[in-house]
């Protein structure tokens, strides 16, 4: 495997970081990429719905909208007309740990991106009026995901493996939460997020000369840097290990999701090892789950296995699409699996294709600007001060002994949260 990982490293140009941090605490990373067609501008906060106090819920992603209804410079819509007039777009997401508001822009203009970006997200208006009708697009966004049968049978099973926590909830909130939202509630969230130590400013593309001393005198530097605000209740992150059946209305086939707690996102070494695990059971026709199940019992539609990676804990998420009279053979099937990748040889080709996977899919992240400039804001923002493809030198230090010692045995039947979900009518 280190052959591997030395062999693809030495066909990639990484991107050199630059990293530093203004004098209110606020981080800045570049990354330089001179033929990247186009510069990304990233703003990131950690300011996600973890962040949110009891009564919040569903605050953190509608300042999200808020904030592209104006500033104190610009009026509602000026700031994507301004932006398209340079020949860019914009684009924001709220997650659990934190939310970001990015702008592609043509190199030559990315200096005038930049103060508008940073004046659009630091200096949000809030304006009441626009508060009103922005709630309702945010009420009606809400009732659609709830309309959607596959995102609640996923809202429901993160409630069941974290249920009391932030990371439990709908990111979107709920509707009674929304109505009793008022500007001000918003003002305060913002000004106790929003503040130096909490942000991170990420560039990369072409990026303009003297970048650093025109940040230096931009607002970022001048934003909040007080410790006054309140802040946030912090509930321990505890994992359920349980199991339930629900039925789902509209629900076109049976889902079965299966979850296991790993580490935080900052152990990145069980992050990786989790990561070659996964892809050895379920990436591929080739994968062990995806083999035996779907080509050769053909038991299931579909079979995915994920990484949930968060600040606080992460989650392993396996999720089967099949007819309901499959559901329990499929269970079973994959708990068979599991355990063979316990107690029987993992096969060299197994490794070597789940290397080459994890480091691909890393690597081919690292083309485009926007998702360099994602990468390194989020990394830093997190205080994962290190070279874009630093995650890949973990994986030689996981072998085949190794994964089944200290990651397979995670995946036992008895450490996870199960929820079978029906078609059918709500029933507990």
């Amino acid at each position: 495997m280190r052959l591997c990982y030395e062999t693809l490293s030495s066909s990639i140009t990484e991107t050199k970081l630059t990293q530093w941090e203004l004098a209110n605490g606020t981080r800045c990373v570049l990354a330089p990429m001179p033929d990247a067609p186009l510069t990304c501008i990233d703003f990131w906060c950690s300011a996600g719905s973890a962040n949110e106090n009891p009564g919040e819920e569903g605050l953190a992603h509608f300042l999200e909208h808020m904030v592209f209804k104006g500033s104190n410079c610009l009026r509602s819509g000026e700031f994507d007309q301004k932006i398209e007039a340079l020949g860019g777009s914009s684009n924001a997401a709220t997650g659990f740990d934190d939310v970001h508001f990015y702008v592609l822009v043509p190199s030559t203009t990315a200096k005038s991106a930049i103060d508008l970006l940073l004046n659009l997200v630091l200096k949000p208006s809030l304006i009441p009026s626009e508060f009103c009708t922005e709630r309702n697009v945010v009420l009606e966004e809400i009732a659609q995901y709830q309309d959607q049968p596959e995102e609640q049978v996923l809202e429901k099973f993160l409630n069941l493996c974290w249920e009391g926590h932030p990371y439990g909830r709908a990111i979107l909130g709920s509707q009674e939460t929304l109505k009793t939202m008022t500007p001000e509630t918003m003002k305060s969230f913002h000004s106790r997020r929003y503040r130096g130590p909490n942000c991170c400013l990420s560039i990369a593309g072409s990026i303009p000369n003297d970048i650093k001393n025109h940040l230096c005198n931009s607002i970022l530097a001048n934003s909040n840097n007080q410790n006054e605000f309140q802040s946030e209740i912090n509930p321990e992150l505890i994992f359920h290990k349980r199991r339930k059946e629900i039925y789902i209305p509209r629900l076109e086939s049976a889902r079965l999701l299966i979850g296991w707690p790993i580490a935080p996102a900052s152990n990145q070494e069980v992050i990786m090892g989790a990561d070659l695990a996964t892809s050895l059971l379920a990436e591929g026709r080739s994968s062990r789950l995806v083999r035996q199940l779907r080509e050769q019992l053909q038991l299931v539609e579909s079979i995915d296995m994920d990484i949930t990676s968060l600040e606080q804990g992460s989650l392993i998420i396996l999720e089967v699409c099949c007819s309901e009279e499959n559901v329990y053979k499929a269970e079973k099937e994959i708990h068979n699996i599991i355990d063979s990748c316990v107690s029987g040889p993992l096969e060299p080709q197994e490794i070597t294709r789940a290397t080459r996977l994890v480091q691909n899919g890393l690597s081919f992240s690292l083309e485009a600007s926007s998702h360099v400039a994602a990468i390194a804001g989020a990394q830093t923002l997190w205080n994962r001060q290190q070279n874009l493809l630093a995650p890949l030198e973990y994986i030689p230090l996981w072998d085949a002994k190794r994964l089944q010692e200290e990651i397979f045995p995670l995946l036992n039947k008895n450490l996870c949260c199960t929820l079978i979900a029906k078609p059918g009518e709500f029933k507990v």
